[in-house]
């Protein structure tokens, strides 16, 4: 959707692992149920999924096997968010159904900071770790569950490592932890601030990644914009060549293995203006996910974030001169402390002068530890949400127009799936999960990541409708310039 809020049970399942992993057998052999079984319960962000996906890699490499039911599993491990409150409720909801439906139940993730609080609530879980502790979640397994006489003829894992997201796409983490200190975020307490992955290991990844058939990497970190910076943007070495540790540099790079590289999470530092040219050559996808929060400088200030409308206005009004083609995603808070009317409506006016592609809207949450629930003038529930409401219709009206634009021109569509009513999938301006998707009605000999030239025929609010304008199939991936209209 362009316009989202904040929903629960919009993550990955118990089943969701296990039915990801038997899908890819051709790549990786199941282990029969002679081995220690593991039930696996991912919640919260992509940056989440990749943590999990680090943790399913080694208990694979070691030879566990992953299953679907809470009945089939030895023990359950659950990796839970702690971002927001209704996070938090979800992830103690799910550690309840855990030990209620298995009785041992592992805890990892974000909201494993809060080990008293996990306890209070479920004294019986066997263990609690925090976000990103891969061999504490390992050693935990290992003592609770004997570790099995690993076969590695029998168990492959793949390259690349075990991935819960199709084949053909992927999500790259490049970091962990941020330096910001925004008053309405808790991240640095539960991720600690900010920890660049060096280069040369972030480039192997993905060339691992490439050669297991993905096509698309989506960048991801809590502050992509600011890699390197921790280490002053040292140089590194991949392939015998000197890289910074930039972001820069580690998108050329990207830019060179002929895949879509998407980049999220990127805060508005000024060396951001240094992509956009690499936008327009094709390196990169024409797609910034730039989270502004706001319009108005005072609140920006009681965020504790940069930027102001004027200077963000004109910035973008310079990218898209340079990239034309560029789309951008944003998310914004309304409703929060001490924000006026008035303050509100200079945030109207900055999303229809902005005019920006995708936008997430999202009603101002007090979270426990978070600075900016000590803030004056709290905004009452109603007017949160009586704002929430202009915000999105504003927004979905300036998202239904970019939508008609795109009608009878020709994009390249990367499919995603195919069901009854045919295939869906998505252009270069459309990131997987949180944007609009392309429907082709009736089209089926398609399988997913394979891409076809396409030309839009239909739009709503959030989604189009395409028919297809070659019969040949693009089996590689093209230019950020072959995903547009030629």
């Amino acid at each position: 959707m362009t316009v989202e809020k904040y929903t629960p049970n919009q993550t990955t399942t118990l089943s969701g692992p296990a039915d990801v992993l038997r899908s890819q057998q051709s790549d990786t052999a199941m282990t029969d149920h002679q081995s220690p079984r593991i039930g696996f319960v991912s919640l919260g962000c992509p940056k989440n999924l990749v943590d999990s996906e680090r943790i399913l890699t080694q208990l694979r490499t070691e030879g566990y096997d992953v299953v679907p039911t809470y009945n089939d599993a030895d023990l359950v491990i659950v990796n839970t968010c702690g971002f927001i409150d209704a996070a938090v409720e979800e992830s103690l909801d799910t550690i309840g159904e855990a030990l209620k439906e298995n009785g041992r139940v592992i805890v990892t993730g974000c909201l494993g900071i809060k080990d008293d609080e996990i306890r209070e609530v479920h004294p019986n879980v066997l263990a609690v770790t925090g976000p990103h502790a891969y061999e504490e979640v390992v050693n935990q397994v290992h003592t609770h569950l004997p570790k099995p006489a690993h076969n590695p003829f029998a168990d492959l894992v793949p390259d690349h490592g075990i991935k819960l997201t199709p084949r053909h796409f992927a999500y790259l983490k490049i970091s962990e932890g941020c330096n910001h200190r925004c008053t309405f975020c808790i991240i640095p307490s539960m991720r600690g601030d900010l920890v660049s992955r060096p280069v040369g290991e972030i480039l192997d990844e993905a060339k691992r990644l490439k050669a297991g058939g993905v096509n698309e990497l989506l960048v991801i970190s809590q502050d992509t914009s600011a890699y390197g910076v921790d280490v002053k943007h040292q140089t590194g070495f991949w392939d015998g060549m000197p890289v910074k540790t930039h972001l820069k540099q580690l998108c050329q790079k990207l830019g060179g293995m002929d895949m879509w590289v998407r980049l999220h999470y990127v805060y508005p530092y000024p060396h951001v203006d240094d992509l956009i040219p690499l936008m327009n050559e094709g390196k990169i996808l024409p797609y910034l996910d730039i989270p502004l929060q706001h319009a108005n400088k005072r609140i920006l200030r009681l965020m504790k974030r940069p930027g102001s409308a004027d200077r963000t206005l004109e910035r973008i009004r310079k990218w898209r001169e340079i990239c034309p083609e560029l789309i951008i995603r944003s998310t914004f808070i309304v409703g929060f402390p001490g924000e006026t009317e008035e303050e509100f409506e200079e945030l109207l006016t900055f999303i229809r002068e902005a005019r920006l592609d995708r936008v997430g809207c999202f009603m101002y949450s007090p979270v426990e530890g978070a600075k900016a629930n000590e803030l004056a003038d709290p905004v009452p529930e109603e007017i949160k949400q009586a704002r929430h409401q202009r915000f999105m219709e504003i927004q979905e009206s300036i998202s239904a127009q970019k939508l008609q634009e795109r009608i009878g021109k020709e994009y390249l569509i990367v499919i995603d799936s195919v069901d009854a009513e045919g295939a869906t999938g998505r252009t270069f301006a459309d990131a997987p999960e949180v944007d609009g998707i392309v429907h082709l009605n009736g089209v089926y000999d398609v399988k997913p990541g394979q891409r076809v030239w396409a030309e839009i025929i239909h739009a709503d609010n959030h989604d189009t409708w395409a028919v297809p304008v070659e019969d040949e199939l693009e089996e590689e991936a093209d230019s950020a310039h072959s995903a547009v209209m030629e």
